[in-house]
């Protein structure tokens, strides 16, 4: 299985690995925002609808790997992985949330993780011939993944706007355009396209952030951001392969600005 643990497609098998440990520690990068966050007793203002998208992202890619059944289960052990830790990373949201950010959380995880999904399950589940089901729940996949994937713009128009690559570290920008190619890659190899497809406009995403941030790497920090509070970014969230992958990088803002990248994975 190019997608299990065998070496009958090798290269598969690698890069599903590398894939597995990318997004392992990707998935653990915001740890260092929730500590902060368990110390403070505070959110400090940023949303938690990335966290959701990324929960709804490994949920759907792991009813993707149960319905192609082979091939699939480097896809089910890092995607199970990203919903435990999104679900950990929602619950310290919602204790430590002011009560409207709750209510926006609860009615956006209704929507998202309990009701879209449900839809999409249900449907899936009606159309009768396997192959058929696959192919509809893979576009789906591969749809969600692309509109993910349109996050970074608002990232690249802030630094742009302002001047200043605080807003997106060179390292987020590497990892995110690493991911992409290894998961790319792994789709490549073992024949899923549903896998590959997304992962090539990754890339490309990933790639011009590392441009801008070499054109403006040397830039001066404006005033107003360098006075400003220090907030965590929202999070950079992006589907990568199956996971809906993100970072969390802490950044300098101005008290007003909103950072509505993703929101994803």
């Amino acid at each position: 299985m190019a997608g299990g643990l065998s070496l009958e497609h090798p290269w598969a098998f690698t890069f599903g690995i590398l894939g597995n440990v990318i997004s392992f520690m990707v998935y653990l990068a915001p740890l260092t925002t929730f500590y902060r966050v368990y110390k403070k007793k505070s959110t400090e203002g940023f949303q938690s609808l990335p966290y959701v998208v990324a929960l709804f992202s490994s949920m759907l890619w792991i009813f993707y790997a149960f319905i192609k059944g082979h091939d699939a289960l480097l896809l089910i052990t890092i995607n199970s992985f990203g919903c435990v830790v999104e679900t950990i990373y929602i619950i310290m949201y919602l204790l430590y949330a002011p009560k409207k950010a709750k209510v926006h959380t609860f009615k956006m995880f209704s929507l998202l993780n309990i009701g879209l999904f449900s839809l999409i399950v249900l449907s899936t589940m009606l159309v009768s011939k396997a192959t058929i089901r696959l192919k509809v729940l893979g576009w789906i996949c591969v749809a969600f993944s692309v509109s993910v994937f349109v996050a970074p713009l608002s990232i690249i128009r802030l630094v742009i706007q302002t001047k200043s690559v605080e807003f997106m570290p060179f390292s987020l920008s590497f990892f995110l355009t690493l991911s992409a190619v290894v998961w790319f890659s792994f789709g490549l190899f073992s024949k899923d396209i549903y896998v590959a497809l997304p992962n090539i406009l990754g890339f490309i995403f990933g790639a011009v952030q590392m441009v801008v941030y070499i054109i403006y790497k040397d830039s001066k920090v404006p005033a107003s951001l360098a006075e400003g509070n220090k907030l965590p970014e929202n999070m950079l969230e992006i589907s990568k392969l199956g996971p809906c992958e993100h970072v969390d990088a802490e950044v300098e803002a101005k008290p007003q600005v909103t950072n509505n990248e993703m929101s994803l994975v």
